[in-house]
């Protein structure tokens, strides 16, 4: 479930192993790029935190977070 907190949409996602992990994450920048809407993230093993807000916007979250 994505929260809002600190001008930030949060989320955690856990996964079997790194290589799933790794894979979601090649998921997510493809369509990231398409959207120019690149995420703040950090891996570590098999977990991937992933924060969004919208930088033109004045580092806030906007419908394009929650798209």
């Amino acid at each position: 479930m994505w929260i809002e907190e600190d001008n930030k949409l949060k989320r955690s996602f856990e996964f079997s192993d790194f290589t799933e992990a790794f894979g979601f994450m090649a998921k997510v920048a493809i369509i990231a790029e398409k959207m120019d809407h690149h995420p703040y993230w950090e891996n570590v093993y098999n977990k991937v935190t992933i924060e969004l807000n919208t930088h033109d916007e004045g580092d806030i979250v906007t419908e394009k977070d929650h798209k």
